[in-house]
């Protein structure tokens, strides 16, 4: 057991409790941390510990075992907007729409297109998070960061975050955990910026991409895949109607489509399973009610060789699998 803190302390929530896909076991500790302190704190007791651990922030990009084991778990909680020269400094536990709505509402332009994503801030960079023609990359100035490797909290300039589509140096092995992201953002009408978001949110909706307890459509990590990149040579064997988008030398295709084309359709489930795809949008895999960590990973498996089956290509999954 830890020292005294602020934090709490649990051995008995399970992660499908914390996860928007609504899956995953109990690990052996989770603690909340409030503070960056805490953070500190109870990082550096895990990882001189053990090396099987995690950490978590709305758990929006999380497909968890439904057996942890020995897994050690920390809890971003810790909150926090602040403006000091003309940089917007959020402390990594901060809700990621409360941020945007923040950013909205002081006429901070550069978030207003990413309305509706669930997660935290400190999860924002990790996955360089876009949507509807921005990215959040756009917009970080920097990142504090407690390294693994060095113990230390450090400042990681964003030239030097390796950016790229849903990738960067903390996804490419750079292991330790987001404290605090600072960002410079551009400057519109506040109603203009409003307008935009409820514009995104409406499309979010209407594709289950939006959190709704109400609907099972959205109990999932959002886009299960990663639209994947191709040659422009092999993108010229595709089918004439496939979606295909010029990025430099590459071209980037919709995974979505290749899910459909394939002959996995919105609403499939393999037999006796309670994971399908969403019957709003193909490229979200959704929890009907009372499905284990094993049916999603099997139908995520199902859909990646129905895909490569058909065109010879493998789809990354987005979401972090854990214990698998």
């Amino acid at each position: 057991r830890f020292g005294q803190s602020s934090g709490s302390y649990s051995t008995m929530t399970s992660l499908s409790e914390l996860t928007t896909i609504k899956v995953g076991g109990t690990p052996k500790q989770l603690l909340v941390a409030k503070t960056k302190q805490e953070i500190i704190d109870y990082a550096l007791q895990i990882w001189d510990a053990t090396e099987n651990w995690l950490v978590l922030g709305a758990g929006s990009n999380i497909v968890a075992n439904d057996f942890l084991g020995n897994l050690q778990v920390i809890k971003i909680a810790t909150a926090g907007i602040e403006e000091i020269d003309g940089v917007v400094r959020v402390q990594a536990g901060v809700d990621w729409n409360e941020l945007v709505s923040t950013a909205n509402n002081h006429g901070w332009q550069g978030l207003e297109s990413l309305a509706g994503i669930p997660g935290t801030v400190g999860a924002a960079p990790i996955q360089n998070i876009g949507a509807y023609g921005q990215e959040v990359s756009k917009v970080i100035k920097s990142v504090e960061f407690l390294d693994y490797e060095t113990r230390e909290v450090i400042i990681i300039d964003q030239e030097f975050c390796n950016f790229g589509y849903r990738d960067s140096v903390f996804k490419q092995g750079r292991k330790g955990i987001v404290l605090s992201v600072d960002f410079i953002f551009g400057s519109e009408l506040s109603s203009v910026l409003n307008q935009r978001s409820e514009e995104v949110l409406a499309q979010r909706k209407a594709k289950g991409m939006v959190l709704d307890d109400k609907d099972p459509d959205t109990f999932s990590c959002g886009s299960f895949f990663v639209n994947p990149f191709v040659s422009e040579s092999f993108a010229r064997t595709l089918p004439i109607d496939a979606p295909q988008f010029p990025e430099g030398d590459r071209i980037k295709l919709s995974a979505a489509w290749l899910i459909e084309k394939s002959g996995v359709a919105k609403g499939f489930s393999l037999p006796g399973s309670k994971a399908a795809v969403s019957s709003k949008h193909s490229l979200a895999i959704t929890n009907r009610g009372g499905a284990t960590a094993n049916e999603i990973v099997e139908l995520a498996s199902f859909i990646q060789t129905q895909v490569g089956n058909h065109f010879g290509i493998y789809l990354v999954p987005e979401p972090n699998l854990i214990g698998f």
